[in-house]
């Protein structure tokens, strides 16, 4: 499934994460997935959330530097080799993946797995094809 994650763009400074959460918080937007990557000045937080245009708003409104991207969200069975499988489908149509990380969710038996590839309609069609689904709640 092709879903909106939002990039949130923060100083490293104590604080900032509390902030942002807060703000989606009192907009009523809820998490569904979350990453962050940081360096010595600065943090990426990447989101997915129950809306992500309203918290695209929401954050906007509150000044934060923010950007949308398209990623995939798949289910894969929680079991020992899943994810290999999954990353051996990509690698055998030559799409490659920038990142993945985990959803919050776990549906069952399955987890599920956020990956930002280089081309994602590409991806999707992999995805599509495999029947790799997602039941995650947007």
């Amino acid at each position: 499934m092709k879903i909106q994650q939002i990039s949130i763009f923060l100083e490293n400074e104590a604080g900032r994460l509390a902030e942002v959460t807060r703000v989606l918080s009192d907009g009523n937007i809820n998490l569904r997935a979350i990453m962050i990557a940081d360096t010595a000045d600065f943090g990426i937080l990447r989101v997915i959330v129950n809306d992500p245009v309203r918290a695209f708003q929401i954050l906007e409104d509150a000044k934060f530097t923010i950007k949308s991207t398209d990623v995939l969200a798949i289910t894969v069975p929680d079991r020992v080799g899943s994810l290999a499988d999954v990353l051996a489908l990509f690698e055998k149509e030559s799409i490659n993946i920038e990142y993945l990380y985990t959803a919050l969710d776990k549906v069952g038996e399955t987890a599920v797995i956020i990956f930002k590839v280089e081309d994602v309609e590409k991806g999707l069609k992999v995805v599509e094809a495999n029947g790799l689904s997602s039941p995650l709640q947007i």
